[in-house]
């Protein structure tokens, strides 16, 4: 059975023909199933993972339903993170040009100068929260004339303390707006934010199904805490392409790349603290393989979107099993296959068994020699896992 094409799904030949100059001519899974329901009006709920062709999915129809003429900003689409906003306007610049509009990203760390300039401008807006009220507040916008909102990634939003900020900002929004709520998850708080803010919403989860499921080794490897740079230093003189170093704190990122350059290992920090500027550089000489290995905080890596990520490595293990999803779902993308690798000393045993089990790979977890099942004494082996199998991360 033939996929369908962009036109079939109702999107105009203009747009159709700016993805063709980008070589994109066949719809990824999320926007087969959420493309015309946005064309024809609906508010729409979306579950979909990072890397699954989202962001055209409501990209390629708000091009399309909004006018030149507009009174702007027609559309509004809120990130939590200035790495994601930058990254939807360059999506969505490249089919923008086919109708004629501008789009234009806010966000802190820059001057707001330009920004206000340009926001004023601009037919689709895209905003971190924080900077868009701080462009309300000095009246530099309105938000009386948007008919599109998209709340993008709202579950990390909520995470990181956004709704008090959302709420405000969709309050400024015409009632009868069309939402679009794209988040990793639609359950709890996500799901009731959801309700909240649409009407009559058609719902759409886009769980890839097992077969399509990324290719990923998941490792967890035993060490002790003074040995932990030094494991993480014989893991990355592996064979690999790119890799991404998750650390819990911005200090801790700093130091953890000042710590691999003493071992030789040509590393970038990337967190919160950092310049916009010194960020996208970041980003360009790792996406480039200038620089090999990013060390990241989990704030910092939610905008990286790079098919190149071999390995994703979890020196300091995810808070929970959606931490883990996320961080390693950075690799095994494009059909390519990926390496997920978790260092565990005896102190975070038990909750890094906890996310092993939830996520169904407590046998990995078991190979370290630190699982509770079957050690009463507590003394324990220490080796790594090297069993390949379908990753969970989707």
């Amino acid at each position: 059975m033939s996929m369908p094409s962009f036109a079939a799904l109702g999107v105009s030949s203009a747009v159709t023909s700016a993805l063709a100059e980008r070589k994109i001519l066949t719809p990824f899974a999320v926007q087969r199933v959420v493309i015309a329901d946005i064309l024809a009006g609906r508010d729409v709920l979306a579950s979909s993972p990072t890397g699954s062709g989202k962001t055209l999915a409501f990209g390629i129809p708000i091009v399309d339903r909004t006018a030149a003429e507009a009174a702007r900003p027609a559309a509004l689409i809120l990130a939590p993170t200035r790495e994601l906003a930058s990254q939807i306007v360059e999506e969505v610049r490249s089919i923008a040009h086919a109708r004629a509009l501008k789009v234009a990203a806010v966000y802190g760390g820059v001057s707001i100068g330009r920004q206000q300039r340009e926001a004023s401008r601009a037919h689709i807006l895209v905003a971190t929260p924080g900077r868009l009220e701080d462009l309300l507040a000095r009246n530099a916008l309105t938000l009386s004339h948007v008919r599109i909102l998209v709340l993008d990634e709202a579950d990390r939003m909520l995470d990181m303390g956004f709704k008090p900020a959302v709420d405000r900002i969709v309050r400024q929004c015409p009632d009868d707006r069309q939402t679009l709520f794209f988040s990793a998850t639609l359950e709890g708080e996500a799901g009731r934010v959801a309700q909240t803010f649409t009407r009559n919403a058609v719902r759409h989860d886009n769980t890839p199904a097992q077969h399509t499921a990324p290719d990923i080794e998941h490792r967890f490897v035993a060490v002790h805490a003074a040995d932990r740079v030094a494991a993480l230093v014989a893991q990355l003189r592996d064979e690999r392409e790119l890799a991404l170093v998750f650390v819990r704190t911005k200090r801790g990122a700093d130091r953890l790349a000042k710590r691999l350059a003493s071992h030789g290992v040509s590393a970038l920090a990337m967190h919160g603290n950092k310049s916009q500027n010194q960020r996208e550089r970041a980003l360009a000489r790792f996406e480039s393989g200038e620089i090999d290995t990013l060390v990241a905080t989990d704030v910092a890596a939610r905008g990286i979107d790079v098919d190149g990520i071999s390995h994703v490595i979890n020196f300091d293990p995810p808070a929970d099993h959606d931490g883990y999803v996320h961080r390693v779902g950075r690799t095994g993308r494009a059909g390519r296959t990926g390496v997920g690798i978790t260092l565990v000393d005896h102190t975070q045993s038990q909750d890094v068994e906890r996310i092993a089990t939830q996520l169904k790979l407590g046998r990995e977890f078991h190979m370290t020699g630190l699982a509770r099942v079957g050690h009463p004494s507590g003394r324990r082996r220490q080796h790594a896992s090297s069993r390949r199998r379908p990753a969970r991360t989707g």
